[in-house]
């Protein structure tokens, strides 16, 4: 559990930076799930004609970089979540054991109790984060799983059905996160009200909106972690490195509590109160967001944000 010191410091700044969060063995394991995913994604599109044979001395780093500069949609088939729109019965997404651990895993669980109590629901807004090296990016290359990520608070990417909802943010190291290679910033201050974001591109918070305190950067090693409240606002720096950056985007909420995003699926990954009510399967994880995934795909678009792009907070 977080000490006395660092419920305050989180209450104050509105963030905490933990290393060691998990173990070597959890994070181990999610690199390998990912290792193995990558060769099977590498075999197929192979076979479809969008990257060259694989050699023998190619690993995961390799083939992610081969896939990338081949322009197709590399990242959907790793990620955690579904996308925004145009969900198909065929979207990819990734659940497997190691992540699924790693969500679940105790330290994590522990943290999160220590800020707004025992009965824990994993919230459905997670995502992979892996990011290259930015020069590379292409410049119509938009997306915040890919590029650096505009300044925004956590509660702006959820539905006005959560504004009440209490909920926490880990955001999970899986390499080294360095100001090199485009870890975290935040604007400390626990915030007290949702500031208005635009989805013109991102949904992010316009400068005049941004709060005026100096950005702090927040590099942490694999492993640990960036622990937000949803109002603080943050981004992420580019990654002016030559490699790229890995992390997870992990979000709790207080069970019986909108997660913000209702439609997609979300799990009990602790109570206290009722321990027999935890999700601790994650084939019926998966089987959540498969089955999440066939009713979308065959329903009327629901929105995910709550910013048009004609806003006024976007002139």
């Amino acid at each position: 559990m977080l000490t006395q010191e660092q419920k305050s410091q989180f209450e104050r700044d509105g963030y905490l930076v933990l290393e060691n969060v998990i173990d070597e063995a959890t994070r181990q394991a999610v690199v390998d799930e990912y290792a193995a995913l990558m060769d099977k994604l590498y075999h197929r599109w192979h076979a479809e004609g969008k990257v060259q044979a694989a050699t023998s001395d190619m690993g995961f780093w390799d083939k992610l970089d081969v896939a990338y500069k081949s322009g197709f949609d590399w990242y959907q088939p790793l990620d955690i979540s579904l996308p925004h729109a145009d969900i198909t019965e065929e979207t990819p997404m990734h659940f497997g054991p190691a992540v699924f651990d790693m969500a679940t895993h105790p330290r994590i669980l522990d943290i999160v109790e220590s800020l707004i109590g025992p009965e824990l629901t994993s919230n459905p807004i997670q995502h992979v984060r892996i990011k290259p090296p930015e020069r590379n990016v292409a410049k119509d290359e938009i997306r915040a799983h890919i590029v650096s990520t505009d300044w925004h608070q956590d509660q702006g990417v959820t539905l006005e059905s959560a504004d009440k909802t209490e909920m926490i943010t880990v955001w999970l190291a899986i390499t080294d996160a360095t100001v090199e290679n485009g870890c975290l910033q935040v604007k400390p201050g626990r915030g007290t009200e949702l500031l208005p974001h635009c989805s013109l591109k991102q949904t992010g918070i316009r400068e005049r909106y941004l709060p005026q305190q100096e950005a702090v950067p927040c590099p942490v090693k694999a492993g640990g972690a960036v622990i937000f409240h949803p109002l603080t606002p943050h981004a992420s720096l580019s990654n002016r490195s030559d490699g790229y950056r890995w992390s997870f985007d992990l979000r709790y909420n207080v069970t019986g509590q909108s997660t913000g995003r209702d439609h997609f699926p979300s799990f009990v990954a602790r109570s206290r109160a009722k321990p027999e009510t935890e999700l601790r399967d994650w084939r019926k994880w998966r089987g959540l967001w498969e089955d999440t995934r066939l009713r979308v795909a065959n329903s009327p678009h629901i929105e995910q944000h709550r910013w048009p792009t004609s806003g006024p907070y976007c002139a």
